[in-house]
């Protein structure tokens, strides 16, 4: 009996792995990426480290995968944090642990991350081709079988994979070809936003402050008032608004609340650790001290300099008064601003700059425990093309990992040869039954 064919489409952390579980299961196995290298995404992952995953347990995991999630829930049991650590260790690559539970190569390379994987689809005999490009699945009675590129040339297959990525980083190759071909076969396409993505700010002042990088702060974000987020932890200044882990951990919800026309904030409190009364009487001492200096001198223990001319203005305040002649009310102004500070969120940067894309096909059109379309036999779906996305942390790429790992009861049949086999015998069996019955009818 012929190996069953199989093509992937987009050679990614999704795609790769899908290729590799379809291959030990004995198919034959084409991957197909339009870049002229696999992988170009991952490389850039962890700022080019590759954090591969992150030590927290699956119920966490699912609660840093906002979008979504739960529909990875078997995915990730079968294959889990352990199961990935495992698996690249099997491959040669060693990993650590690093702050907030963050996996990495001990090596710091992406790249060896990605020559381990492509090492292991040419031992297992996935054949790969870069610099081909996909237009369009074709569908014959009902069935995805095969694809057509660019060029015009089809290729057939007995099950296509669509693993192309979203529609950030287009320079990777996730230029949003997938939700054109899931369109095509009428799948239902989500609001595509931008996740992990900086945000822009209507205050002209950030661009003073450009550069500045703030620990430990707390930053809450509201739309239309009423809270949708908080994160604590590091951020920074830019010449167009903010950024960082606890700013992009953020952006996802702040580019939703954007796109329902809601008027988005986002509160800094820049002393987390001391509560309003503790703080006022913390600036109390420090005016004290500096009690015959000008406000932009006094209150350089209290605030890095980029930020003392801006909460300033925010208390409605001259940066030349005189501490000594402040009085209560301004006072406790400055100390509200300090724990309080404003700013308005005009809009995300653009897609194209976003770490992740949020949206993408429908959840509810593809099969949980096997992947497999709900309204096309023989396609299957695997990693940022579907309406998934995480926070940093490595929840992403742990995300990413398990659509073609399944091995339970939800082993998808695209690359299960024992039920592949089975359904060809089936079938065989159902034949010869009915060319039995054909010959007694005297037919």
């Amino acid at each position: 009996m012929s190996a069953r064919r199989v093509l992937v489409v987009g050679a990614g952390p999704a795609g790769f792995m899908a290729a590799a579980k379809a291959a030990e299961a004995g198919a034959s196995v084409l991957l197909l990426e339009k870049m002229k290298q696999p992988g170009r995404k991952m490389m850039i992952t962890g700022k080019g480290r590759c954090n591969i995953t992150n030590v927290a347990s699956v119920a966490e995991i699912v609660k840093n995968i906002p979008g979504n999630g739960s529909f990875l829930y078997s995915a990730l049991h079968a294959f889990d944090n352990e199961a990935v650590r495992e698996f690249f260790r099997e491959l040669g690559v060693e990993t650590k642990v690093e702050r907030g539970g963050r996996v990495f190569p001990v090596s710091d390379r992406a790249t060896d991350a990605v020559e381990a994987l492509v090492r292991h689809l040419h031992a297992l005999g996935v054949k790969i081709e870069t610099e081909t490009r996909v237009a369009e699945i074709f569908v014959e009675e009902g069935h995805a079988m095969g694809v057509r590129l660019a060029s015009g040339a089809k290729m057939r297959a007995d099950a296509v994979v669509l693993a192309v990525g979203g529609a950030s980083y287009p320079g990777t190759g996730s230029s949003g070809d997938g939700y054109t071909m899931a369109r095509m076969l009428g799948h239902t396409v989500t609001n595509v936003l931008p996740s992990l993505v900086p945000l822009v700010t209507e205050e002209d002042w950030v661009k003073e402050a450009q550069g500045l990088s703030l620990r430990n702060v707390r930053v809450t974000l509201l739309a239309d008032g009423r809270r949708i987020g908080e994160e604590f932890g590091e951020m920074m200044f830019t010449h167009f608004g903010v950024t960082g882990p606890i700013v992009l951990s953020l952006s996802r919800a702040a580019a939703e609340a954007l796109a329902a026309g809601k008027f988005v904030e986002l509160v800094l409190d820049l002393k987390p650790a001391l509560t309003p009364e503790v703080f006022a009487a913390r600036v109390q001492r420090d005016f004290e001290k500096y009690r015959n200096k000008a406000l932009k001198n006094g209150m350089r223990d209290l605030l890095p300099g980029k930020l003392i001319a801006p909460v300033l203005d925010a208390a409605y305040l001259s940066p030349e008064k005189f501490v000594h002649d402040l009085r209560r009310e301004e006072r406790m102004r400055i100390s509200e601003v300090i724990k309080h500070l404003v700013l308005t969120i005009e809009k995300t940067r653009p897609l194209a700059e976003a770490i992740v894309t949020a949206g993408g096909v429908s959840t509810k059109e593809i099969d949980p425990k096997t992947m497999e379309s709900k309204l096309v036999p023989g396609l299957y779906f695997a990693g940022e093309v579907v309406d998934v996305d995480g926070f940093t942390g490595g929840y992403n790429l742990q995300a990413a990992f398990p659509w073609g790992r399944q091995r339970d009861a939800g082993a998808p049949p695209v690359w299960d040869r024992q039920k592949f086999e089975s359904m060809i015998l089936r079938g065989r069996c159902i034949w010869l039954k009915e060319k039995k019955s054909v010959r007694q009818r005297g037919g």
